[in-house]
């Protein structure tokens, strides 16, 4: 694993009325390194993740990315040079195939307009591109059925297939394994640790047995400051990130 840092987050601050989200935050991630990023509930974690995407504006502080300053730069900018948020990035296209909604992505990334569907259609080499995003991401024998009629954990997979169309120096999860069955789930979790070295990740996930078994290094947010940094044991034995979150169930993990 490369030891360079990819994304630099200095003390991010986003306020909303009454509330203050993001409390200069501060983070770092490693080029190809899977990153998590744990905390409560109302912790600001979807909020940094909004902000590093560019989904959100920062009230406060500076944001890296492979050595450019993004603190002001558009989402699509961002994706332009490699970073990507799944389940964001764009809405699944449900009346059409697994194949058809790849190579769309596909010819996103590639600049052209959304006034491409027959071109989409015409261009073999796009729509091999698909197809070897739909092996990568398991789906390769669902790639004529309509996304709509995928299972919940397919739908999530062929999100991350979207994501990975870009091409993405990191890519941004939020809750990748919400609302998965344990067989789903498992599937998930296979599909992230494929990535390992492939590209960068940097995950929001509430499911601890998942974050110990994937991470690298995790980052601990609560009250929207990152309280601790470090790997799977340190901060499982991290004596503020179990008062904080982890607590005596965690045990149950380790």
């Amino acid at each position: 694993m490369s030891h360079s840092t990819l994304l630099q987050v200095d003390r991010l601050v986003k306020s909303y009325v009454g509330l203050r989200a993001t409390d200069h935050a501060s983070l770092s991630v490693l080029s190809g390194e899977i990153h998590a990023l744990i905390g409560p509930n109302g912790a600001g974690k979807t909020t940094l993740i909004q902000l590093i995407s560019g989904a959100l504006a920062p009230d406060a502080g500076r944001i890296q990315f492979d050595g450019m300053d993004i603190t002001r730069m558009a989402l699509h900018q961002r994706v332009a040079h490699g970073l990507a948020r799944s389940f964001q990035i764009t809405s699944i296209f449900n009346r059409l195939s697994v194949l058809d909604n790849l190579a769309l992505a596909v010819q996103a990334h590639a600049g052209h307009s959304m006034n491409f569907w027959r071109p989409a259609r015409r261009d073999g080499e796009r729509y091999a591109q698909a197809f070897e995003v739909a092996e990568r991401v398991g789906l390769g024998v669902l790639v004529q059925h309509t996304a709509g009629n995928l299972s919940h954990g397919e739908q999530r997979q062929l999100e991350v297939g979207l994501a990975l169309a870009t091409r993405p120096k990191l890519l941004l999860l939020d809750e990748p394994m919400a609302g998965m069955g344990p067989d789903e789930s498992e599937r998930m979790l296979s599909l992230l640790q494929s990535l390992r070295g492939e590209t960068t990740l940097l995950l929001v996930e509430h499911d601890m047995n998942a974050v110990f078994r994937l991470a690298d290094r995790i980052s601990a947010l609560v009250a929207g400051r990152v309280i601790a940094c470090g790997t799977p044991d340190e901060i499982r034995n991290h004596s503020e990130v179990r008062l904080a979150y982890l607590g005596d169930d965690e045990e149950a993990t380790a």
